[in-house]
This record gives C-alpha cells, sequence and structure tokens, in this order.
C-alpha cells in the first residue's frame, strides 16, 4: 500500500495547474487534519510549493508540485541515451519511432536485469 505523502503527491503532481489543499483531502479520503500534516511533510521535503489561496471567501491553499531534477540513468537504455536529447523533429510522442525503439530497449535492458 502506497504512502500517503506518495498518494498526495502523486494527486499534487496530476494537476500541473495546482489543486486547492480543501479538495487534496477529500480525494485522499482523508480529514483535514491528517492532510495538513501530510503537505507539511511534503513543503518540509522541498517537493510541493504551498500559496495561500481564498475560495469564496474561506482561505485554503493552493498545492502545486515542484519540477524535480531528472536523474541520469532515466535517460539510458543501457548505454544508450534518450533519442529526445537532441533531436530536432516535429513529432508526436505516440508515433515517434526512435523513441518508441529507445523505449523497447529501455525494456529489453530492464527485464533483463531482475
Amino acid at each position: 500500500m502506497p504512502e500517503p505523502e506518495d498518494e498526495a503527491l502523486t494527486l499534487i503532481q496530476s494537476h500541473p495547474e495546482g489543486v486547492l489543499q480543501s479538495e487534496l483531502w477529500k480525494e485522499l479520503g482523508v480529514d483535514s487534519r491528517k492532510c495538513s500534516r501530510i503537505v507539511k511533510k511534503l513543503e518540509d521535503s522541498g517537493l510541493i510549493d504551498r500559496v495561500e489561496f481564498k475560495k469564496e471567501g474561506i482561505k485554503t491553499y493552493l498545492l502545486k508540485a515542484k519540477r524535480q531534477p531528472v536523474h541520469p540513468e532515466n535517460l539510458l537504455a543501457g548505454d544508450e541515451l534518450i533519442p529526445c536529447i537532441a533531436c530536432d523533429l516535429e513529432c508526436v510522442v505516440e508515433e515517434c519511432h526512435p523513441l518508441m525503439d529507445w523505449m523497447y530497449q529501455l525494456a529489453i535492458v530492464g527485464s533483463s536485469n531482475k
């Protein structure tokens, strides 16, 4: 079972424009007090920004995920660098053959390391 902080972070990340704290606790199925503790941990860890926000005259907070640095190992499939780094093609991600080939290679490398 995922940790409440992980679940909350995933929910916040799924809302690029941000999510109101008053809505987050409902989506998580926890009370507002537990949600406040979860949000504090995420904020103290530097994973989210918390900005005061008024909705219908009631104070709440807008929560936005901070961008995290990409780990270099996430750009490699074996020894092969993700093709998007130096790509100048105007493509649709779902139809990009170099990217699909790289992802296939990543799946092969990942399954052979297990």
